[in-house]
């Protein structure tokens, strides 16, 4: 029988989950260096959303109703209905599974036919060969590179940006 994935706005009692799944030693090093991690910078981002939830998300992705992973989003441009997404963590234990794949493209459905949003954008490490796969896989579209744009693991990197957009995935 197939795996159940589902996605879900995250709330106050999936903190610890949270915590535990950003900084595993296998995840962290992949995610942006300012990314919420402790369990008050995780409460607060998950209220941000509560309290505008057109503007932001902490989200977890499910398996048979057991969390597995996360990904978020924040609205970048009003006007223009745009929301960069990023977060995307998994627990390694399920990877290699298409878990991910699978939501994401839940997440992008609803991100623009339920929250009206017309683009996604989101931006990827260079060395994050795992995370520049998927996000091809998801339908994002490779746009750019910000060359030499970040400090990490001792020197300087490149960020890949994406970019996907309503008529992607068939939506207006």
């Amino acid at each position: 029988m197939p795996e159940a994935v589902t996605i879900r706005r995250a709330a106050v009692d999936d903190v610890a989950f949270l915590t535990r799944i950003i900084t595993d030693e296998e995840v962290a090093p992949f995610l942006a260096a300012v990314r919420s991690s402790s369990p008050d910078e995780i409460r607060a981002e998950i209220a941000r959303g509560e309290a505008d939830p057109e503007a932001s998300g902490v989200y977890l992705i499910e398996v048979d109703g057991t969390p597995v992973g996360t990904m978020s989003f924040e609205r970048v441009n009003r006007r223009s209905r745009i929301a960069n997404l990023g977060g995307l963590a998994l627990d390694p234990d399920v990877r290699g599974r298409g878990i991910a794949d699978e939501a994401a493209r839940q997440f992008q459905r609803h991100l623009i036919s339920e929250l009206g949003f017309h683009r996604l954008q989101l931006e990827v490490y260079a060395f994050n060969e795992r995370a520049l796969r998927h996000a091809e896989r998801s339908g994002f579209v490779r746009e750019g590179v910000r060359r030499k744009a970040y400090w990490r693991r001792d020197t300087w990197v490149d960020g890949i940006l994406f970019g996907l957009v309503a008529e992607d995935i068939g939506e207006d």
